[in-house]
């Protein structure tokens, strides 16, 4: 079993044009909507992927009946907590022509004292039988940035943690240290307070994030290299599998933090874990929606990864 915890969702509406002109009038070709937000795409990437996670998240005004109605549907196993303000929209503009993509972000509202502990208790209970757990997303307006090393407390099993600055500074200090942490070369930037220059820049600031702690670090840079680094295993650099076709990028990170958590789950080494998490990534670019994977595809991409040892 896998714990997913994080405390932004999203309602996500994807617009998708022929021809986005900025500074004008934009008609969209199609709109969808759907469940979204890392807590959310994690939970239903590793439910395709046919892996046992519970989700555990907060749920609020209008959204909340058609979000909770879709992943029922999709059998996505979730613990809803509620909770008074509204969830958030965020909005994903797709332009045809160029294959662009934009995102337009509303931050999450805050949690009472009161959701927040019925929400750690709702995570403890499931991290208690869980071998993985899985801290996404970044903490809403209120919440402090403790909130993922109070979480790490209750946690028995692994911890893989998509999280960034000074959330995953609290995380690393705690008694508690994750297995793995996943930041994208921006958020490694934040992380270690400072920029990143080059690839010998990248590896010192991930070995800062494994001297504080971090047994495994692994930057994502979209279509680029992936980089993971370890503390006593060395540095190691993966190329991606190149997908037939882009249709959305969004929820990439989060399909491959669930590709990761999977294998761990089930007993696969992290450099299997890592390959397959990078083609859960890949076959999600094909999708509108995000984290509708295919494992049998995911299966085929990730023996196309190609891994070198750098040190």
């Amino acid at each position: 079993m896998i714990a997913v915890a994080g405390l932004t969702p999203a309602w996500q509406f994807i617009l998708e044009f022929d021809d986005f002109r900025l500074g004008e009038v934009n008609r969209a070709a199609e709109i969808t909507r759907c469940g979204s937000g890392k807590v959310l795409n994690v939970g239903l990437a590793l439910t395709a992927l046919g892996t046992a996670a519970r989700t555990i998240c907060p749920l609020g005004g209008p959204a909340r009946r058609p979000i909770a109605a879709e992943f029922a549907g999709l059998k996505v196993d979730v613990d809803w907590i509620d909770m008074a303000f509204p969830t958030r929209v965020c909005t994903t503009l797709l332009d045809r022509r160029d294959g662009t993509t934009t995102e337009l972000v509303e931050n999450a509202g805050p949690l009472s004292d009161a959701e927040l502990r019925s929400y750690c208790d709702a995570y403890a209970a499931t991290a208690a039988t869980s071998s993985v757990a899985v801290f996404t997303g970044s903490l809403p307006t209120g919440v402090d940035s403790s909130f993922y090393r109070q979480l790490a407390d209750l946690t028995p099993g692994r911890i893989i943690a998509d999280v960034r600055g000074e959330e995953l500074l609290q995380l690393l200090d705690g008694p508690k240290k994750p297995t793995l942490v996943k930041p994208n070369r921006e958020e490694l930037a934040k992380t270690v307070g400072h920029a990143i220059d080059g690839d010998d820049g990248l590896i010192a600031a991930m070995r800062e994030v494994n001297e504080r702690g971090a047994a495994w670090v692994v930057v994502s840079q979209g279509k680029d290299a992936l980089w993971a680094s370890s503390k006593t295993d060395g540095v190691y650099k993966f190329t991606p599998p190149q997908p037939e076709q882009v249709v959305n990028p969004i929820g990439c990170g989060d399909c491959l933090c669930a590709g990761i958590a999977a294998t761990l789950a089930d007993g696969g080494d992290l450099m299997q874990a890592i390959k397959f998490g990078m083609a859960a990534a890949a076959d999600n670019l094909r999708s509108l929606l995000p984290a509708r994977l295919e494992r049998a595809k995911v299966e085929s991409l990730a023996a196309t990864v190609h891994l070198d040892r750098i040190a």
